[in-house]
Protein backbone atom coordinates (compact mmCIF):
# COMPACT_ATOMS: atom_id res chain seq x y z
CA UNK A 1 0.00 0.00 0.00
CA UNK A 2 1.79 3.46 -1.28
CA UNK A 3 2.26 5.73 1.72
CA UNK A 4 1.55 9.58 1.18
CA UNK A 5 2.45 12.48 2.99
CA UNK A 6 0.05 15.32 2.92
CA UNK A 7 1.61 18.49 3.99
CA UNK A 8 -0.89 20.95 4.52
CA UNK A 9 -1.78 23.35 7.11
CA UNK A 10 -5.58 24.25 6.07
CA UNK A 11 -7.36 21.11 8.13
CA UNK A 12 -10.15 20.70 5.86
CA UNK A 13 -8.22 20.09 2.82
CA UNK A 14 -6.21 18.16 5.05
CA UNK A 15 -9.06 15.75 6.68
CA UNK A 16 -10.46 15.89 2.45
CA UNK A 17 -7.32 14.49 1.37
CA UNK A 18 -6.97 11.80 3.90
CA UNK A 19 -10.04 10.64 3.22
CA UNK A 20 -10.69 9.96 0.19
CA UNK A 21 -6.73 8.40 -0.79
CA UNK A 22 -7.62 6.30 1.93
CA UNK A 23 -10.63 4.89 0.31
CA UNK A 24 -8.58 4.05 -2.82
CA UNK A 25 -6.41 2.31 -0.63
CA UNK A 26 -3.08 4.72 0.02
CA UNK A 27 -1.99 4.95 3.48
CA UNK A 28 -1.95 8.52 4.42
CA UNK A 29 -0.01 10.51 6.97
CA UNK A 30 -0.99 14.86 8.07
CA UNK A 31 2.07 16.70 8.73
CA UNK A 32 0.14 20.51 9.42
CA UNK A 33 4.10 22.69 8.84
CA UNK A 34 6.89 21.89 7.01
CA UNK A 35 8.83 21.53 9.77
CA UNK A 36 6.26 18.16 11.05
CA UNK A 37 6.63 17.44 7.46
CA UNK A 38 10.22 16.81 7.53
CA UNK A 39 10.30 15.09 10.40
CA UNK A 40 7.68 12.67 9.49
CA UNK A 41 9.79 12.27 6.18
CA UNK A 42 12.91 11.41 8.16
CA UNK A 43 10.88 9.21 10.83
CA UNK A 44 8.85 7.17 8.10
CA UNK A 45 9.95 7.21 4.56
CA UNK A 46 6.71 8.05 2.30
CA UNK A 47 6.65 7.17 -0.95
CA UNK A 48 5.29 10.37 -2.05
CA UNK A 49 4.33 13.66 -0.93
CA UNK A 50 1.44 16.38 -1.43
CA UNK A 51 3.24 19.66 -0.61
CA UNK A 52 1.16 22.84 0.09
CA UNK A 53 3.02 26.19 -0.82
CA UNK A 54 1.38 28.14 2.19
CA UNK A 55 2.78 27.07 4.94
CA UNK A 56 3.19 28.71 8.61
CA UNK A 57 6.71 29.23 9.63
CA UNK A 58 8.99 27.90 6.66
CA UNK A 59 7.64 28.45 3.00
CA UNK A 60 6.68 25.43 1.24
CA UNK A 61 9.70 26.60 -1.50
CA UNK A 62 11.88 25.94 0.92
CA UNK A 63 10.73 22.72 2.39
CA UNK A 64 10.89 21.33 -1.15
CA UNK A 65 14.22 22.91 -1.82
CA UNK A 66 15.61 21.02 1.83
CA UNK A 67 13.26 17.93 0.96
CA UNK A 68 15.33 17.51 -2.40
CA UNK A 69 19.09 17.50 -0.81
CA UNK A 70 18.09 14.45 0.77
CA UNK A 71 16.06 12.78 -1.21
CA UNK A 72 16.56 13.72 -4.65
CA UNK A 73 13.99 10.81 -6.09
CA UNK A 74 10.99 10.92 -4.07
CA UNK A 75 7.96 11.76 -5.83
CA UNK A 76 6.48 15.80 -4.86
CA UNK A 77 3.70 16.76 -5.82
CA UNK A 78 2.74 20.72 -5.10
CA UNK A 79 -0.93 21.38 -4.37
CA UNK A 80 -1.24 25.40 -3.91
CA UNK A 81 -3.65 27.93 -4.13
CA UNK A 82 -0.75 29.88 -5.97
CA UNK A 83 -1.67 29.85 -9.48
CA UNK A 84 0.77 32.04 -11.38
CA UNK A 85 3.13 30.59 -14.31
CA UNK A 86 6.24 32.29 -11.98
CA UNK A 87 5.66 29.66 -9.07
CA UNK A 88 4.59 27.17 -10.99
CA UNK A 89 7.77 27.42 -13.02
CA UNK A 90 9.79 28.06 -9.79
CA UNK A 91 8.05 24.78 -7.68
CA UNK A 92 8.88 22.88 -10.75
CA UNK A 93 12.45 24.23 -11.15
CA UNK A 94 13.04 23.60 -7.44
CA UNK A 95 12.09 19.89 -8.11
CA UNK A 96 8.90 19.02 -7.90
CA UNK A 97 7.28 16.75 -9.93
CA UNK A 98 4.20 18.04 -10.66
CA UNK A 99 2.17 20.62 -9.86
CA UNK A 100 -1.64 21.41 -9.04
CA UNK A 101 -4.21 24.42 -8.74
CA UNK A 102 -6.48 24.72 -5.99
CA UNK A 103 -9.70 24.24 -6.10
CA UNK A 104 -8.92 21.02 -7.67
CA UNK A 105 -10.54 18.04 -9.04
CA UNK A 106 -9.39 14.80 -6.37
CA UNK A 107 -9.56 12.09 -9.65
CA UNK A 108 -7.26 13.91 -11.13
CA UNK A 109 -4.89 14.70 -7.79
CA UNK A 110 -5.23 10.52 -7.75
CA UNK A 111 -4.55 9.60 -11.18
CA UNK A 112 -1.37 12.18 -11.53
CA UNK A 113 -0.26 10.21 -7.12
CA UNK A 114 -0.45 7.23 -9.61
CA UNK A 115 1.67 8.28 -12.20
CA UNK A 116 4.34 10.22 -10.23
CA UNK A 117 4.20 6.73 -8.22
CA UNK A 118 4.88 4.61 -11.34
CA UNK A 119 7.64 6.52 -13.03
CA UNK A 120 9.42 6.01 -9.62
CA UNK A 121 8.84 2.47 -10.03
CA UNK A 122 10.72 2.64 -12.98
CA UNK A 123 13.34 5.42 -12.42
CA UNK A 124 16.12 2.72 -11.95
CA UNK A 125 15.33 1.51 -15.45
CA UNK A 126 18.28 3.07 -17.25
CA UNK A 127 17.89 1.42 -20.74
CA UNK A 128 15.20 0.28 -23.11
CA UNK A 129 14.17 -2.01 -25.88
CA UNK A 130 11.91 -2.93 -28.33
CA UNK A 131 12.47 -4.73 -31.48
CA UNK A 132 15.72 -3.30 -32.74
CA UNK A 133 15.51 0.02 -30.90
CA UNK A 134 17.11 0.70 -28.04
CA UNK A 135 17.41 3.87 -25.74
CA UNK A 136 20.39 4.73 -22.88
CA UNK A 137 18.87 7.27 -20.85
CA UNK A 138 22.18 7.33 -19.27
CA UNK A 139 24.17 8.12 -22.33
CA UNK A 140 21.31 9.55 -23.64
CA UNK A 141 22.58 6.89 -27.26
CA UNK A 142 19.33 6.03 -29.22
CA UNK A 143 19.86 3.31 -31.38
CA UNK A 144 17.89 0.85 -34.67
CA UNK A 145 19.80 -1.63 -35.31
CA UNK A 146 23.63 -0.53 -35.91
CA UNK A 147 21.91 2.91 -36.62
CA UNK A 148 23.29 5.39 -34.41
CA UNK A 149 19.78 7.93 -34.08
CA UNK A 150 20.80 11.64 -32.77
CA UNK A 151 17.97 13.08 -30.99
CA UNK A 152 17.27 17.17 -29.37
CA UNK A 153 16.39 16.93 -25.73
CA UNK A 154 12.78 17.26 -26.89
CA UNK A 155 12.60 14.50 -28.89
CA UNK A 156 14.84 12.22 -26.32
CA UNK A 157 12.43 13.06 -23.10
CA UNK A 158 9.40 12.11 -25.85
CA UNK A 159 10.74 9.10 -26.85
CA UNK A 160 11.35 8.10 -22.95
CA UNK A 161 8.20 9.00 -22.27
CA UNK A 162 6.79 6.64 -24.80
CA UNK A 163 8.93 3.90 -23.89
CA UNK A 164 7.81 3.97 -20.07
CA UNK A 165 4.57 3.87 -20.80
CA UNK A 166 5.35 1.02 -23.70
CA UNK A 167 2.07 -0.06 -25.77
CA UNK A 168 -0.04 2.13 -23.77
CA UNK A 169 -1.63 5.28 -25.45
CA UNK A 170 0.54 9.13 -24.26
CA UNK A 171 -1.80 11.92 -24.07
CA UNK A 172 -1.07 14.75 -26.06
CA UNK A 173 -1.77 16.45 -22.38
CA UNK A 174 1.22 14.06 -20.38
CA UNK A 175 3.79 14.78 -22.90
CA UNK A 176 2.70 18.89 -22.46
CA UNK A 177 3.27 18.25 -18.48
CA UNK A 178 6.06 16.00 -18.89
CA UNK A 179 8.38 17.11 -21.38
CA UNK A 180 6.87 20.78 -21.66
CA UNK A 181 6.40 20.85 -17.99
CA UNK A 182 2.76 22.79 -18.54
CA UNK A 183 -0.57 22.09 -17.23
CA UNK A 184 -2.38 22.30 -20.20
CA UNK A 185 -1.80 21.19 -24.15
CA UNK A 186 -3.90 22.57 -26.25
CA UNK A 187 -1.46 25.72 -27.04
CA UNK A 188 1.05 22.96 -27.53
CA UNK A 189 -0.61 21.03 -29.55
CA UNK A 190 0.83 21.86 -33.13
CA UNK A 191 4.29 21.69 -31.15
CA UNK A 192 4.12 18.48 -29.98
CA UNK A 193 2.83 16.92 -33.33
CA UNK A 194 5.85 18.49 -35.26
CA UNK A 195 8.41 16.76 -32.71
CA UNK A 196 6.66 13.45 -32.75
CA UNK A 197 6.33 13.83 -36.53
CA UNK A 198 10.21 14.40 -36.66
CA UNK A 199 11.17 11.92 -34.03
CA UNK A 200 9.25 9.38 -36.38
CA UNK A 201 10.66 10.13 -38.96
CA UNK A 202 14.07 9.36 -37.39
CA UNK A 203 12.76 6.76 -35.69
CA UNK A 204 10.90 4.54 -38.48
CA UNK A 205 11.71 6.13 -41.92
CA UNK A 206 13.83 3.80 -42.55
CA UNK A 207 12.32 0.47 -41.51
CA UNK A 208 9.37 -1.55 -42.43
CA UNK A 209 8.02 -2.01 -38.87
CA UNK A 210 6.91 1.29 -38.01
CA UNK A 211 6.72 1.58 -33.80
CA UNK A 212 5.53 5.19 -33.03
CA UNK A 213 1.78 4.73 -33.67
CA UNK A 214 -0.99 7.51 -33.46
CA UNK A 215 -3.79 6.26 -31.53
CA UNK A 216 -6.79 8.50 -32.78
CA UNK A 217 -8.36 10.37 -30.09
CA UNK A 218 -5.81 9.32 -27.51
CA UNK A 219 -2.08 10.62 -28.53
CA UNK A 220 1.09 8.30 -29.32
CA UNK A 221 1.95 5.07 -28.10
CA UNK A 222 5.17 2.99 -28.97
CA UNK A 223 4.32 -0.66 -30.38
CA UNK A 224 5.94 -3.43 -32.12
CA UNK A 225 2.35 -4.63 -32.55
CA UNK A 226 -0.27 -3.07 -35.50
CA UNK A 227 -3.10 -1.20 -34.36
CA UNK A 228 -6.21 -2.12 -36.21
Amino acid sequence: MPRILIIEDEPKVAEFLQLGLREVEFEVQWAASGEDGLTCLLENQPDAVVLDLNLPGRDGLDILSTLRKHHEQLPVLILSARDAVDDRVTGLELGADDYMIKPFAFPELVARLKVMLRRENQGNVYAFELADLSIDIISRQVKRGSKSINLTPREFEILELLFRNLKRPVSRKTIARDVWKVERATPLDNVIDVHVMRLRKKIDEDSELKLIQTIRGLGFMLSDEEQE
